[in-house]
């Protein structure tokens, strides 16, 4: 084999090489990104990349949480913009969690744990839902209940996929 040949060769190797390294780590990006019960900031390992999850419901605006009112619970950390958020929280985390663990219940309803944004929300029935999208929260709101029942029936399937 000539040298150009040969280093035309290697340069194919290399890129194939390279390719399916590529082709791994963005599989395990995917994969790390949605391998949570609850949605979590993967800089910071936030729950709900530190929005307070109780500000929704008082202040009908997404608000940061501050490092001083930090709680351990479901796993990850939730912070709030007071302690009084911190302990309606507490009292009742059914109500403050976001639905479906921060998941998108739009994609949760078709067999997906798609992340929600924490700044694209919406209260409905007493509940807070995170959407990947306003596109999301758009369909969801065309029809909730019929989104809300088909994610609640798929929840758990997509549940067990995620790594406690």
């Amino acid at each position: 084999m000539t040298s150009p040949r040969r280093q035309q060769r290697l340069g194919a190797c290399r890129a194939a090489a390279l390719g399916w390294a590529l082709a791994i780590a963005l599989a395990c990006q995917v994969h790390a990104a949605t391998t949570e019960r609850v949605v979590v900031d993967r800089h910071s390992g936030l729950a709900i990349s530190g929005f307070d999850p109780v500000a929704y419901f008082t202040d009908a605006v997404p608000r940061m949480g501050i490092a001083d009112h930090e709680l351990a619970s479901s796993g990850v950390t939730w912070r709030f913009r007071n302690e009084g958020n911190m302990a309606a929280f507490v009292a009742d985390p059914e109500i403050y969690s976001p639905q479906f663990g921060g998941y998108d219940p739009v994609g949760v309803a078709r067999g997906v744990a798609t992340a929600g944004h924490p700044q694209v929300w919406l209260i409905h029935d007493k509940r807070l839902y995170l959407f990947q999208s306003a596109e999301t929260r758009e369909r969801f709101s065309a029809d909730p209940e019929a989104v809300r029942a088909l994610a609640e029936e798929k929840w758990p399937d997509v549940e067990r996929d995620l790594v406690p």
